[in-house]
């Protein structure tokens, strides 16, 4: 039995130089630019590309991928040791080709894609030379695919697509959308609800494609670039259909799993900078007569969130090496739902308390905590509610047990007294005998 806790020199020697790379170089990007997803902005395109290419020369570039699409296949565990780096930059992700929404939509096309659809798509996709956007959310049903209305109907050689769809990421600047809509309506077909839907490439420039609006976040500086879409009557080949007719859930979860472990990865990085922000600053503030560093409530705030960061850190990787050797992310549904669940929490409760320790300074726009803090809600919602994952990881679980077989627990003292009184009734009666 194998067991370690060390990276190998080899690839610690590549995250020494990505923690180098990212702070020096990668990191003060993230104050000059406004999208990193913006192809038409001079600053990006002079910044970003320079960037990338040294990752490129370093075999870094988009890490998440195999061999077959040009990535060194590094595997999911140490993916999240080098996402932990990138999670410190909100540009580092794109600097080395592993961004959302297109790392999944890469891997969506890749998986589904017809040799045209690759050559015109994926090729620059993973060149980063466009962007993409995931257009599956809707305004009413919200992320539960079982309640969308978005349809597209078959009209000779061509999928006629028509309806709405809310937080379609980065649409504004994408090249093309993926598109989930209902191909087989439930009052015309008796298939399960999970086998109504299909997924399909839109390009962007199709007639019928209307952003209603971008949408900004709060925490996220400039214009809003995730988008409300709409589909009207948008007509687009046959074959852009992504996997069979029906499988479009099936071809999300492609992606999905993916996604959220990837997040996780990166919000470690993003937690332990906030971390390190509130350590540096109870050692550099001083009120009362002494350091804040010696205020026992100080101390506690610095102790849970130091202990919430490792537990977070140690259920990521797990996940992650459970990915790897299983490789069927059905088989670690359960463990990327506490991932998944987790995050959040943890990116909120660490960001609050480096706030508070900051006092006032914290709570403006000069620190990038309250950023954190809506950050924190914005990852209870992408790739799933936390109430959703909670369900799925309590049903997973609940998988492995089964009820009690008598009246009471199995855990019931009297019964387990029993029980071992029966298991060792020889020793039990030699004992008493010597007594007596």
């Amino acid at each position: 039995m194998s067991w370690d806790f060390e990276t190998e020199p080899a690839f610690q020697a590549q995250l020494d130089w990505m923690d180098g790379f990212m702070r020096h170089e990668v990191e003060p990007v993230d104050h000059l630019i406004s999208h990193g997803y913006d192809m038409t902005d001079p600053a990006r395109q002079r910044l970003i590309p320079p960037l990338q290419q040294e990752v490129r020369e370093r075999g870094l570039w988009a890490c998440h991928l195999g061999p077959n699409l040009g990535g060194p296949g590094y595997g999911q565990l140490k993916l999240a040791l080098m996402n932990e780096i990138l999670g410190r930059s909100h540009w580092g992700p794109i600097v080395f080709g592993c961004h959302a929404p297109d790392s999944g939509n890469a891997e969506i096309l890749a998986h589904y894609g017809t040799p045209e659809l690759k050559r015109r798509y994926l090729d620059p996709l993973l060149r980063n030379d466009i962007v993409s956007a995931f257009s599956m959310t809707e305004p009413a049903g919200g992320s539960d695919p079982t309640g969308f209305t978005t349809t597209a109907t078959l009209d000779g050689g061509e999928w006629v697509i028509n309806g709405e769809k809310w937080f379609s990421s980065h649409a504004r600047f994408a090249a093309f959308l993926i598109v989930l809509a209902v191909t087989e309506p439930p009052d015309e077909s008796p298939v399960p609800s999970h086998r109504r839907m299909s997924m399909f490439v839109v390009p962007r420039e199709t007639p019928g494609v209307e952003i209603v609006r971008n949408v900004g976040m709060y925490g996220h500086s400039g214009e809003g670039t995730h988008a409300y879409m709409r589909y009207n009557d948008v007509r687009i080949p046959a074959d852009h259909i992504l996997g069979e007719r029906g499988g479009g859930f099936a071809v999300a979860q492609t992606r999905l799993g993916g996604g959220r472990i990837h997040h996780a990865m990166r919000t470690v990085g993003l937690v332990r900078k906030a971390f390190d922000a509130m350590c540096e600053r109870a050692l550099s503030r001083r009120t009362q007569g002494e350091e804040l560093a010696r205020k026992q409530l100080v101390q506690q705030m610095i102790a849970d969130s130091w202990i919430q960061l490792e537990q977070f850190r140690l259920l990521v990787l797990h996940t992650a090496w459970k990915i790897d050797r299983y490789n069927d992310y059905r088989k670690v549904r359960a463990d990327i739902s506490a991932v998944k669940a987790a995050m959040p929490q943890v990116l909120h409760d660490v960001a609050a308390r480096a706030l508070q320790i900051h006092g006032s300074l914290g709570a403006s726009e000069e620190m990038p905590f309250g950023a954190m803090i809506m950050e924190s809600f914005h990852m209870g919602l992408v790739d799933g509610a936390t109430e959703v994952h909670k369900i799925t990881l309590a049903r997973e679980l609940l998988k492995g047990y089964k009820p009690a077989s008598g009246l009471f627990p199995a855990t019931h003292l009297p019964r387990l007294a029993a029980e071992a009184r029966s298991r060792y009734h020889d020793v039990l009666a030699e004992l008493h005998s010597e007594e007596v």
